[in-house]
């Protein structure tokens, strides 16, 4: 079974994923594939130095992140020159981390952990899973987290929310709802609720 589990920043995700962890799916985490197909000797890291320049690559021959962002922060047009690198990169390492796990056991729930998994458009990666699982928190929640818990300043939680998919365009692919907007408590009994429904799923694939 395979499942992808999206949200918007400070949604909950992360407490999701890990108790589905430790349910027993196996979780592959998107933002960390994302740093592995950008490590030295990768093809994406130098198609990223050929498209910004060499500056965006540190002495010791890891990608400069800071350099790079400050080059894309603001220009959508680098910014898309960069998604047009590391997304099909992403995509194509992330589809062999799905493979090997369900070649190991066809029975397994492996879930997708991503954040963004539709764009501003809803055009995305939705259809290439069985299953989509969203973590929904009103937009005052999330604010409340980032700047409580976080401790951002306001402008720039606002910022990050709103540079993401809209909640709307991820509830409307969505199969189930977290609704993360109360307890931890609250939240964790919902995915184990969820739970036995993934697992009966995977086990009649």
């Amino acid at each position: 079974m395979l499942v992808a589990l999206t949200g918007g920043i400070a949604s909950g995700k992360s407490t999701v994923a890990r108790r589905l962890a430790e349910l027993g799916a196996i979780v592959v985490d998107a933002d960390r594939v994302a740093r592995e197909v950008v490590e030295p000797g990768t093809p994406a890291l130098a198609r990223i130095a050929e498209a910004f320049g060499p500056g965006v690559i540190a002495a010791d021959g890891t990608l400069d992140r800071a350099a790079l962002g400050a080059i894309v922060f603001g220009d959508e047009g680098a910014r898309l020159r960069l998604n047009a690198i590391t997304h099909p990169a992403v995509g194509e390492r992330s589809r062999a981390l799905f493979a090997a796990a369900l070649a190991d056991d066809p029975d397994a729930v492996v879930v997708y952990d991503v954040p963004l998994l539709i764009d501003e458009q809803g055009r995305g990666r939705a259809d290439e899973f069985e299953r989509v699982v969203v973590v929904s928190a009103d937009e005052e929640t999330r604010l409340r987290r980032l700047v409580g818990l976080r401790g951002m300043d306001e402008a720039e939680a606002r910022r990050r929310i709103a540079a993401q998919a809209p909640e709307a365009a991820r509830l409307a692919i969505a199969d189930d709802i977290i609704d993360a907007n109360g307890s931890l408590e609250h939240t964790i009994a919902q995915v184990d609720a969820l739970w036995p429904t993934l697992r009966g799923v995977g086990g009649a694939a």
